[in-house]
């Protein structure tokens, strides 16, 4: 088993956030963790994290990834072709929200294919939050409608910059 845990734009050095608490607690598990600052990192454009995250860790029933924002963007839209075992999903959103620099990436240029998402991951967990400052709550609600998630909603974890670790970590071990 292996996992790679995916920021979100804007996140030029990955050691911010929780990422490097998951990265050490999945690694005492004896589960090895590719978590690289990636290329583009301010616009998170997809023509360029697509082909990172298949070099960086490919497919398969060994792997799984860990989306936040825009990483978890770009997770559903490798899913649209890759299988993988299991994906958490982080302050996720489907739409560009109206904001230039998200329709920049490219996430939103086709439409979505949920049934190949949902069908290339054996197992998806959304956190959302509702007092979340970028991603109203009825984007991750209207994601989990579509690929029936496990779904986790708090009312005061904003958009996840600190305090999911735990969380997060606990719904990983409930899968492996």
């Amino acid at each position: 088993m292996k996992t790679m845990i995916i920021p979100g734009n804007g996140n030029t050095d990955i050691s911010e956030n929780w990422y490097l608490y998951l990265k050490s607690e999945l690694e005492k598990l004896g589960i090895p963790v590719v978590a690289k600052t990636m290329p583009d990192a301010d616009i998170a454009r997809k023509q360029y994290w697509l082909p990172f995250i298949e070099q960086q860790i490919g497919e398969g029933d060994d792997v799984i990834l860990v989306g936040h924002s825009s990483g978890a963007l770009a997770i559903m839209r490798y899913l649209e072709t890759h299988k993988v075992l299991g994906v958490v999903l982080v302050g996720a959103c489907y739409t560009d929200l109206g904001e230039a620099k998200e329709k920049q990436s490219g996430y939103y240029d086709g439409d979505w294919q949920w049934d190949a998402i949902k069908g290339n991951s054996n197992w998806i967990v959304l956190f959302a939050s509702k007092d979340d400052p970028y991603i109203p709550v009825k984007e991750p609600r209207h994601i989990n409608e579509k690929l029936g998630t496990e779904y986790h909603e708090y009312v005061n974890k904003g958009h996840f910059n600190e305090a999911a670790a735990p969380e997060i970590l606990e719904a990983l071990k409930k899968h492996l």
